[in-house]
C-alpha cells in the first residue's frame, strides 16, 4: 500500500502542474456560497445554501485541514514549508469565505424580513413573545441540558464536535465563572416558531441558541449567585480520522466503536467563535481545549452551526422554494407483471432523482416473494433513516431467502448508524460482513439470484448513488439493472472477494478497485490518444465529484498534447489545470450547482465513432482507484447510451449553472454566446426525460465515425 505521506509529498514537489486539492474544495464551497447569494435562487432555499455551505466547511476541516496538520506534524525541510503554506493559504481563503457568509446572512435575513419571515433574538421580543420563550425553555430546553462549570480543579470534558456550544461568562461581584452547556439541537428544533407581536402578521421565528440566552438565570439558579451572565456561541471541529488497530483480537464492529468514542477525544482542528466574546473567556477556553500552533481559530458572528438552515421550514409563499420537478414514471415498469419480466426484456436505466427510487426498492421487494428467487447480495454505504431497502432484506430472510449485506463501518460520519445497522440485520438473520481491511466498500452493487428452467440467472444493479431513499431525491445518480450475464458473472466474483479476499478474480467486463479500474481508464485514454495520434479525431467525455489523482491528471495532459479533445464535468475537487498553453490547450473543464447536488461518475470515450460508456462509483481519486473496492460497468444498450450522452450534452451546454474550472478556479459563469439559447440542464433534462425533447445547442458528434485526417507532406510538392 502506498504511503499517503510520500504520495501528498510528491504532489508538491509537482506543485506547478496540479491545483492544490484542498484550495480546490474551497473553491466548490465557494460555488455553493454563489447560490446563497444569486438573487434568482428562492429566499428560503438561498438561506438552505448557506446551511450547505457551513456543513461542507466542517468537513473540510475535520478531514482535509485535519491531514494538513498531520502532514506538517510528520514532514521536514521543504516539504513541511510547503505544508505550512499551503495550511496559510487554506486560513486565508476559509477566512475570506467566512466574511461572504456574513454578508449574504445578513441580506437574506432582510429579504425575509419583506417577506414577513422573521428571524428574530431575545432582545427583541416583546413581554407575549417573552413569556412564551419562558414557557418553551421550562418545558422543552431546560430538561435537555447538562451545563458543564468550568474550574481549575475540574476534569476537561469531551465535546461533540457536532454540536453547538453556548460559553457562559458568569459575573457574581468582582468574581467571574465560566460553564459550556450544548445546544441540544439534536433534540430539539434549532428553529422556533413563537407568537407574533399583537397586530403584526407574519412568521416569526426564533433560535433555540437565543432561547437559552434568554433564559441563562434559570438554568443556573441556586447554583451560582448571577450578577451577569452572558453566553458566546462557539463549536469545535475534530480530526475525523479513525484509528482502527489491526492488531487487536476483536471483531471489527467492536474495534469501530472504540475508534468512534476515541474521536470524540481526537485533535481539535478548528474553533468557530462569536467574535464578541470577552478576550479572557476566549483565552480561557483555548487553554481548557488545549489549542495547538497549527489550530485555526477563526472569529465569526452571533450564530454558529448554521448547517441547521439546511433545515429551515417551508413557510410562506410557495415560491420563496424551489417548484417540486414532478417524477417521472417509466410506463414499463408500472405495468403489471414483474420487475424481473421488464429486466429481461431490456436494460433499466434510470436518473435519480428524476425517476423514482421506488424501482430499486420494488426490485427488492419483488425479490424477497418471489419463490424462484434464492439469494440476494448487496453493499450498503449509507442509508436513509427509515430505510425500506433494509426492511425488504429483513422480509427477504423471512421468506426464506439466503441474504448477504456488506456493510460499510467506515462509511465517514455515518459510522455509529452503520453499526446500528449491521447488529439489526445480523440479529434478523442476514449474513453480514465487513469487507476488507485496508479497503473501503464504496460500490452499489445488487445481485440477485433466480432460478430459471433450472438455471442459475443473474440480475444486476450497478449504480453511482446509495441505497437511500432520502439522497436519492436531492442527490443525480444514475442506475443499471441488467440480466447481461457477463455482467451477473462479475458482480457475483465482486461479492466472491469481498467474502474471501484471497481470491483474485478475473472480470470479463467490469473495471473494479483495486484490481483493474486504474489499468482499464487508462488504456481507454490511451486508445484516444494512439487514435488521435494516428491521424483520427480523438475525444472524451469524463464527468465525476472529483478529479485529483496525479497519475491520470498527468495522463490527461499527455492526451491533450496528442490533439484528444478532453471535457471535464467535476463537480467538487479538480487538480487538474485545464486550458494552459502547452500543458493542456484541449482540455476544458466545467462545475455545475443547482438545486441537486451532482453526484454520478460517467466517463464516455469517442472510441473513432463507437464511443464506449462507463457509469459506477469510483471517482478519478487514488483513494477510488487503490484503496477502495469500486465498480465501473459499461453501458450496452443502445437507449441508456443515448440517454446518457444527451444528459452530457445539456449539462457541458448549460449556461445558466455552469462554471468554468480553469487554472485560476475563480469560479467564472459559463459565457452564454450570442442567440444561444438558455440551458439550465437540471431543468431541461426533466423536459428532456419527460417528453424526449432536447434543447437547441451543438450536435454532438459522438457518434459519427472517425475520419482520418491527411497528414501535411514534409516536403511542399514541386520542391525539394
Amino acid at each position: 500500500m502506498a504511503n499517503p505521506i510520500k504520495t501528498r509529498a510528491a504532489d508538491l514537489r509537482e506543485h506547478e502542474l496540479f491545483y492544490p486539492r484542498e484550495l480546490s474544495w474551497l473553491s466548490f464551497n465557494a460555488r455553493v456560497l454563489q447560490e446563497a447569494a444569486d438573487q434568482g435562487v428562492p429566499v428560503i432555499e438561498r438561506l438552505r445554501y448557506l446551511g450547505i455551505f457551513s456543513n461542507n466547511s466542517d468537513e473540510f476541516f475535520r478531514v482535509r485541514v485535519a491531514e494538513v496538520r498531520r502532514l506538517i506534524s510528520v514532514s521536514s525541510g521543504t516539504n513541511r514549508q510547503h505544508f505550512k503554506d499551503l495550511l496559510a493559504a487554506i486560513l486565508e481563503s476559509v477566512v475570506s469565505l467566512q466574511k461572504e457568509f456574513d454578508r449574504i446572512y445578513v441580506q437574506i435575513m432582510a429579504e425575509l424580513a419583506q417577506r414577513k419571515i422573521y428571524l428574530i433574538n431575545e432582545r427583541q421580543i416583546d413581554d407575549g413573545q417573552a413569556a412564551f420563550v419562558q414557557s418553551y425553555f421550562s418545558d422543552k430546553v431546560l430538561p435537555e441540558l447538562e451545563p458543564i462549570l468550568l474550574g481549575e480543579g475540574r476534569a476537561i470534558p469531551a465535546l461533540n464536535d457536532e454540536s453547538l456550544y453556548l460559553a457562559v461568562d458568569i459575573r457574581s461581584g468582582e468574581d467571574y465563572n465560566y460553564a459550556v452547556v450544548e445546544v441540544p439541537t439534536d433534540r430539539l428544533d434549532r428553529f422556533v416558531e413563537i407568537p407574533r407581536r399583537k397586530g403584526k402578521g407574519g412568521k416569526v421565528f426564533i433560535v433555540l441558541d437565543n432561547i437559552m440566552r434568554a433564559c441563562l438565570p434559570q438554568m443556573f439558579r441556586g447554583v451560582i449567585p448571577i450578577d451577569e451572565a452572558n453566553a458566546y456561541c462557539f463549536k469545535f471541529s475534530r480530526d475525523a480520522e479513525l484509528e482502527i488497530d489491526a492488531g487487536i483480537s476483536e471483531s471489527l464492529i467492536n474495534k469501530m466503536t472504540m475508534s468512534l468514542k476515541q474521536r470524540r477525544k481526537a485533535d481539535a482542528v478548528r474553533m468557530v467563535y462569536d467574535e464578541t466574546m470577552p478576550g479572557r473567556l476566549l483565552e480561557y477556553i483555548c487553554n481548557r481545549f488545549g489549542f495547538g500552533k497549527y489550530d485555526s481559530l477563526i472569529a465569526g458572528g452571533r450564530y454558529h452551526n448554521s448547517k441547521d438552515f439546511m433545515g429551515f421550514p417551508s413557510v410562506g409563499p410557495k415560491y420563496l422554494a424551489f417548484k417540486p420537478l414532478p417524477e417521472i414514471r417509466i410506463e414499463r415498469l408500472d405495468q403489471p407483471g414483474s420487475i424481473f419480466e421488464a429486466i429481461r426484456e431490456k436494460d433499466v436505466f434510470l436518473y435519480y432523482p428524476y425517476h423514482p427510487f421506488d424501482y430499486v426498492v420494488d426490485l427488492l421487494k419483488t425479490a424477497a416473494l418471489d419463490p424462484d428467487v434464492t439469494d440476494i447480495k448487496i453493499c450498503l454505504y449509507r442509508v436513509a433513516k427509515n430505510s425500506r431497502v433494509i426492511d425488504a432484506l429483513v422480509n427477504a430472510v423471512d421468506n426464506g431467502k439466503r441474504v448477504l449485506a456488506v456493510v460499510e463501518l467506515a462509511a465517514r460520519f455515518d459510522e455509529a448508524a452503520n453499526i446500528s445497522w449491521a447488529e439489526r440485520l445480523t440479529d434478523s438473520g442476514i449474513q453480514v460482513i465487513f469487507g476488507i481491511p485496508g479497503l473501503k466498500v464504496h460500490s452499489k452493487l445488487i445481485l440477485i439470484e433466480r432460478k430459471e428452467n433450472t438455471n442459475r440467472r443473474f440480475y444486476s444493479h450497478i449504480g453511482t448513488g446509495n441505497f437511500n431513499e432520502k439522497t436519492a431525491r436531492v442527490y443525480s445518480d444514475f442506475t443499471l439493472m441488467t440480466y447481461d450475464q457477463n455482467v451477473g458473472k462479475d458482480v457475483y466474483n465482486v461479492f466472491d472477494f469481498l467474502q474471501y479476499t484471497y481470491r483474485r478474480p478475473d472480470y470479463r467486463v467490469l473495471l473494479v478497485s483495486p484490481h483493474s479500474s486504474r489499468p482499464g481508464i487508462t488504456q481507454l485514454i490511451d486508445t484516444e490518444i494512439d487514435n488521435a495520434r494516428a491521424g483520427y479525431r480523438a475525444e472524451m467525455t469524463l464527468k465525476c465529484n472529483n478529479l485529483v489523482d496525479r497519475d491520470l491528471v498527468k495522463k490527461l495532459y499527455e492526451a491533450s498534447e496528442a490533439g484528444v479533445k478532453v471535457n471535464l464535468i467535476v463537480r467538487g475537487m479538480c487538480s487538474l489545470l485545464a486550458g494552459v498553453k502547452g500543458l493542456s490547450e484541449n482540455i476544458q473543464a466545467v462545475s455545475i450547482v443547482d438545486r441537486y447536488l451532482e453526484h454520478p461518475r460517467a466517463y464516455v470515450f469517442y472510441n473513432r465513432g463507437n464511443p464506449r460508456y462507463l457509469i459506477g462509483s469510483a471517482d478519478l481519486m487514488t483513494r477510488n482507484l487503490d484503496f477502495r473496492v469500486e465498480v465501473l460497468v459499461p453501458i450496452f444498450d443502445r437507449d441508456a447510451q443515448e440517454m446518457i450522452q444527451n444528459i452530457l450534452d445539456q449539462q457541458w451546454h448549460d449556461n445558466v449553472k455552469s462554471r468554468v474550472l480553469d487554472q485560476d478556479q475563480d469560479n467564472s459563469y459559463v459565457p452564454a454566446k450570442r442567440k444561444a439559447a438558455r440551458i439550465r440542464s437540471q431543468e431541461t433534462i426533466h423536459r428532456y426525460l419527460s417528453t424526449g425533447k432536447l434543447p437547441r445547442y451543438p450536435k454532438s458528434r459522438m457518434n459519427v465515425p472517425a475520419k482520418r485526417r491527411r497528414k501535411k507532406p514534409l516536403v511542399e510538392p514541386g520542391k525539394g
